[in-house]
């Protein structure tokens, strides 16, 4: 592949991933994308020795699992180029099913509670013929790793999987380790480094990373999953000539505002914590089971789509569309350790709970059977949301005046490039926490880009007790804030 070529992109959701073009014929390497995290897993090996390693795995293992059987590969070694925050990685999982170590960044070692394998600079991992190097590259993280593969030993480098440190059109996010008093401008003059190490790599070198548009984990990720260090040399805002000063600037700038959920996933990938079962069904509850666990602390989350929650959900849930982004979603507007309630469309219930589980939220009580006919036979349990069109949202404020509360529950950097006239900006990954600075008492208006997240909002202060809660269909594009979303923009 010559260094102008637009490699072709990998991305697919897709049971078992999908092979990266462009390697040698021993050399597979099969990307797994996951588009409602926006995550990618890998799956790199020596077709020659039947030897493997895997890569940021999730915690439902059985694809990447099929995907090695497939390519006739061996999985001996399971890494995490760094300890997560946005998913709960799958690394014990894999070990346990496969016998395969867990290798991690030196940096942190003294941090992980399970039996695992230091990986420091330089080191080399050998599956034959393949060699994977491991480059330390922290800056999103002090202990992040990317991983150079080559076909033999002494090649030139065909591939690097870059983890959070590089992405396609953006880096990692040097800023989500403040709260654990470690400064972005500490992590950002690591990460200028880094990346800069990562551009000494030949400019044909396939660039792997971790994550791909509408990751929290960096502001301008690209839809592609699969590009080269030229490519990125060329074409990425972060990477073009500027000084350490300007980059850090420039990186921790607009960033989206961190799920909640972040620092809690952080700590259970540290961590020796339970093994996820994929394929075990959630218990179903009648409606006093219901009663019963929420009178304990539990919390209703109804799976269904907005406006099926909108036409009639059971009172006090809160609203998240499997459809969507749904456990960014959950850990966004559900507080880490909380029971989970599930409702929703029959059958999807164990999908739900494995998508919570990827964010590590394993306490799921069980489903509600039936809601529909729950709702019919309890009338008196069933509510509403209010949502209104623009021209509905406008006779509102001709008629409230500076009463009417609109709160735009997107993002700083969407609402910098769009803003929506006399809105105050709460994010819904802070909503939860800020509600204190909303009055129950009087009515309130949520926009969001193009009216997912609102409707969540809704719900959220619904269920918090607010009496005059609406939110605005179609969002900001509705009332000409905003152009149509992107698929790098959560609606």
């Amino acid at each position: 592949m010559s260094s102008t070529a637009t490699p072709r992109s990998s991305r697919s959701d897709q049971p078992g991933g999908t092979r990266v073009d462009g390697l040698p014929d021993h050399v597979v390497i099969r990307q797994l994308y996951l588009g409602c995290l926006s995550q990618a897993s890998y799956l790199v090996g020596d077709t020659a020795t039947g030897r493997a390693i895997a890569v940021d795995p999730r915690r439902d293992i059985e694809e990447i699992l099929d995907a090695a059987a497939e390519e006739g590969l061996t999985i001996e070694l399971v890494v995490d180029t760094h300890f997560h925050a946005d998913f709960l990685s799958g690394h014990l999982e894999l070990a346990a099913a496969t016998g395969a170590a867990i290798g991690i960044g030196a940096a942190g070692a003294p941090a992980a509670e399970f039996a695992h394998r230091s990986l420091h600079d330089g080191d080399v991992i050998s599956l034959g013929g393949v060699e994977v190097e491991v480059l330390e590259t922290p800056g999103h993280t002090p202990e992040s790793i990317s991983l150079v593969v080559r076909p033999a030993a002494g090649a030139d480098p065909v591939a690097v999987l870059t983890g959070d440190t590089l992405f396609i059109g953006d880096v990692g996010r040097p800023d989500l380790l403040v709260a654990a008093n470690i400064p972005a401008s500490e992590l950002g003059a690591h990460l200028y480094r880094s990346v800069h190490r990562l551009l000494g790599l030949p400019d044909p070198t396939l660039v792997l990373p971790a994550h791909g548009a509408g990751s929290a984990c960096g502001k301008a990720l690209s839809t592609e999953t699969v590009s080269t260090i030229g490519e990125q040399r060329r074409t990425n805002y972060a990477l073009q000539p500027m000084d350490q000063d300007d980059f850090i600037a420039l990186v921790t700038e607009g960033q989206p505002a961190a799920p909640a959920y972040f620092g809690h996933d952080v700590a259970l990938n540290r961590a020796d914590h339970a093994l996820l079962d994929e394929h075990q069904a959630p218990d179903e509850l009648a409606l006093a089971d219901v009663d019963a666990a929420v009178a304990r602390g539990a919390v209703v989350v109804d799976t269904r789509a907005a406006e099926d929650f909108a036409a009639a959900h059971l009172a006090g849930s809160l609203s998240v569309s499997l459809d969507g982004r749904f456990s960014e979603q959950v850990g966004s507007v559900v507080a880490p350790g909380t029971p989970v309630v599930l409702v929703g469309e029959p059958g999807t219930a164990t999908e739900a709970k494995v998508r919570l589980g990827r964010i590590g939220f394993d306490d799921v009580v069980g489903v509600l059977a039936d809601v529909e006919r729950t709702l019919a036979e309890h009338p008196d349990r069933a509510a509403r949301l209010s949502r209104l069109t623009a021209a509905q949202l406008a006779d509102r404020r001709a008629d409230l005046g500076d009463r009417l509360v609109l709160v735009d529950v997107r993002n700083p950097g969407e609402v910098a490039a769009a803003p929506v006239d006399g809105a105050r900006t709460i994010p819904l990954a802070h909503l939860r926490t800020r509600l204190d600075e909303l009055d129950p008492a009087e009515p309130v208006v949520l926009v969001c880009a193009g009216g997912a997240r609102s409707a969540i909002a809704n719900s959220v202060l619904r269920a918090a007790g607010f009496a005059d809660v609406s939110d605005v269909l179609g969002g900001a594009v509705a009332l000409g804030a905003a152009p149509a979303c992107s698929v790098s923009t959560p609606a």
